[in-house]
């Protein structure tokens, strides 16, 4: 059975939110941050800021070090220089499930998701250690966000269509109920009726009081739902401001909006 979607646009709800004060103390701060592996520098000099129920977006093409930031920030590889606090505390030498239990978790880029276990077994993953009750309770949820992973919860997840495979992805990262959460890419490969579903989705999990730090290529989608947003180029970024602001931006505009990134 296919997805059933809602006619939603992503772009009216993005009007009703506060643009979130970045002068305040941020939830996640990534400072002079530098990645290499082996003897290539894949990031250098970062530096970006999340603040409190804010949705924050990085922008650029493929292989300038958006998923490596993503990553180093989860916890999955090293910084070799730089800073990573959040809420106000050090986690850059912290391992992927001590992040996780402070409450920031990462949906990554390619879902993902264990194709040979069940719907709610992968589900159940992301709850980690949390207690029965608990964890019932937030499965219940997730799933009111989610009401076609509910009707196949027994199902292998490999199974799935794309569209439903993301948001197992993003059902799976909500189970720990995350203050912040680090979204890699979740429109790739979609068709453009599940991608404003997605975009949608991610305003209704900013409303509920989450964080959201965005990779994403769909750069008019990104800029609409969006606060704040940085362009990397080569494992900088070279461009930052308010989301509206950029989407006005000539070099916005020539590189990203107008060219082959849609």
């Amino acid at each position: 059975m296919s997805t059933t979607l809602a006619p939603v646009d992503p772009y009216s709800q993005a009007q009703g939110f506060a643009t979130p004060d970045l002068s305040m103390a941020p939830l996640l701060a990534v400072e002079a941050l530098g990645v290499r592996m082996g003897i290539q520098q894949i990031l250098s000099d970062v530096s970006l800021r999340v603040p409190e129920r804010g949705v924050i977006t990085v922008l650029g093409a493929n292989g300038v070090g958006k998923t490596t930031l993503m990553r180093t920030i989860s916890g999955v590889y090293r910084a070799s220089t730089g800073r990573i606090a959040f809420a106000g505390e050090p986690i850059e030498r912290l391992r992927p499930h001590r992040i996780v239990a402070r409450g920031l978790a990462q949906a990554p880029e390619g879902r993902q998701i264990f194709s040979n276990m069940s719907v709610r077994e992968n589900l159940i993953l992301g709850a980690g250690r949390a207690k029965s009750a608990e964890r019932r309770q937030v499965l219940e949820e997730v799933l009111g966000r989610f009401p076609v992973l509910a009707e196949r919860m027994v199902q292998q997840a490999g199974s799935l269509s794309g569209g439903e495979q993301q948001m197992l992805c993003i059902g799976r990262a909500l189970m720990s109920r995350p203050r912040l959460l680090l979204l890699d890419e979740p429109s790739l490969g979609l068709a453009p009726r599940l991608v404003r579903q997605i975009f949608a989705l991610i305003l209704s999990i900013r409303g509920s009081g989450t964080s959201i730090l965005l990779v994403e290529q769909n750069v008019r989608a990104a800029l609409e739902v969006a606060d704040h947003a940085y362009v990397m180029e080569s494992g900088r970024i070279v461009l930052a401001g308010k989301a509206a602001e950029l989407r006005d931006d000539r070099r916005v505009k020539d590189v990203y909006l107008g060219g082959s990134i849609h």
